[in-house]
Order: C-alpha cells, then sequence, then structure tokens
C-alpha cells in the first residue's frame, strides 16, 4: 500500500500530540496517511504497554488514518544504528511514502531526538539501491524509496518552527484523538502517579499552543514543523 504521508513517533501519543490536527486535516482532503510507532511505550509511568496498545489502536481510528504499525523498539534504549536503521528502511520502502513526519529534534524526552535522527537518517539511505532490504516472510527485494521531505513536529520544548500548518477545524478532532490515551493524559479519578504530561495544565497547553501559534500566522489554530532543507515555493501567492 502506497501512502502520501507517514507519520514516525518514539511512543504511541506522540504523533497525536505533535502533529494530530495536521493528520486529521490530510485525512479529510484524502490523504493516505499511515503511523509507525516505534516503541510500545512500556517505560511510561502510568499505564502499560498493552493498554496503550489500544487506546493507540482507538486514536487511529479517531484520525481516520488506513494503517498503524508499532516497531516495538526498547523504549528509552533503541539506539541509531544499522540495526535499527534497516528496520525503518523497511517500513519506509514499504508504504512509499511522499512525505515523512517524525519526532522534534530536540526535546524533554531522550527518545525523541534519538528517533527523529533515527527516522531522518533513514529516509536518506532508503533511497540507495544498493541496500537491499526485504519484508519478514516475504522473498521479493524491496526497491529503493526515498520520501520527497521529512519534516519535523514540536513537542515539549517550544520549539520556533520554521512553518506552521493551519489546523482550524480540526483541533478538536485532535485533542479527541490525544485523550483516547486515557491512561496517559489528565483524568482526577485515577490514582497512578503524576507525570509531567498528565496535568491538567499539559492537556490545556495543547489547545493554547496551537491557538498561540495560530494567532501569529492569522488563523484560530496551528501546528508546527522544523525542517532540514531549505523551503521553497512556487510563488508568492503560496504564502497564506
Amino acid at each position: 500500500m502506497k501512502l502520501d504521508i507517514l507519520v514516525f513517533g518514539a511512543h504511541p501519543d506522540d504523533a497525536e500530540l505533535g502533529a494530530g490536527g495536521t493528520i486529521a486535516k490530510e485525512v479529510s482532503r484524502g490523504k493516505k496517511v499511515g503511523i509507525v510507532d516505534l516503541t510500545r511505550g512500556e517505560l511510561g509511568t502510568r499505564g502499560s504497554a498493552e493498554i496503550r496498545d489500544q487506546e493507540a489502536a482507538n486514536a487511529a481510528k479517531i484520525l481516520g488514518i488506513v494503517v498503524r504499525e508499532n516497531m516495538e523498539f526498547a523504549d528509552g534504549f533503541f539506539v541509531n544504528d544499522k540495526e535499527h536503521q534497516m528496520e525503518i528502511i523497511k517500513m519506509i520502502r514499504k508504504y512509499r511514502p511522499e512525505i515523512v513526519l517524525c519526532n522534534a529534534i530536540d526535546d524533554r524526552h531522550i527518545d525523541h531526538p534519538k528517533g527523529s535522527k533515527l527516522v531522518s537518517d533513514a529516509c536518506f539511505l532508503s533511497g540507495l539501491i544498493k541496500i537491499d532490504t526485504k519484508m519478514d516472510g516475504d522473498d521479493k527485494w524491496q526497491d529503493a524509496w526515498r520520501p520527497k521531505v521529512v519534516y519535523h513536529f514540536i513537542q515539549w520544548k517550544n520549539l520556533e518552527p520554521d512553518f506552521a500548518v493551519d489546523v482550524s477545524g480540526f483541533i478538536d478532532k485532535k485533542t479527541e484523538a490525544i485523550l483516547a490515551y486515557s491512561s496517559q493524559f489528565f483524568d482526577p479519578k485515577s490514582d497512578e502517579p503524576a507525570t509531567p504530561i498528565s496535568s491538567k495544565n499539559f492537556i490545556d497547553s495543547v489547545n493554547y499552543r496551537a491557538r498561540d501559534l495560530g494567532r501569529l500566522i492569522g488563523v484560530e489554530h496551528a501546528e508546527g514543523f522544523t525542517v532540514e532543507r531549505c523551503l521553497a515555493v512556487d510563488n508568492l501567492d503560496d504564502l497564506i
């Protein structure tokens, strides 16, 4: 299955938090979007890997994506090496996306910048024809494929975006997808330990950050991204 957009997140809920509005908007435009989670989030203070598996499936239905997979890398301990790069290359060649979205280039959680660099490096390597890959259980060699662009969403740290996507009208869908992870976020009835993302302030911050970025570009809500290449527009009318 060829996808238009493939979103990688180090943990289940990273994609929703960083790019949930953009994903929902692109799906509404008829784009085929998929998510690949690098880990099951098994080291998370709240919930469990099994709970997060189900929450991720529920969030996928809310966003309307066509596929979601989990690489089952070791939460907290995966590294950017050949073994992990080869597994990501297989996913890129399997889905052949034009656009890849992935973790923030710098962030509080160590897995976020690690995942960011791992995916970015794998996107480049995936285009090299002398790297041979097969999906497990498949005798057919995969064709080389390199996405046209890699964009990094913004997470805990308030990084300066290189561009912003107008997600006005999709913030409620984003919030619904985030709250599908009920084990992770604010629940006044929960007796689980408090974490930096389980407070009401954190879930409120998702909205007010989107509103503030929207204010800066003259819309209601927006999500920010950073890039590793020079941005280009076809003409000045492309800017909003």
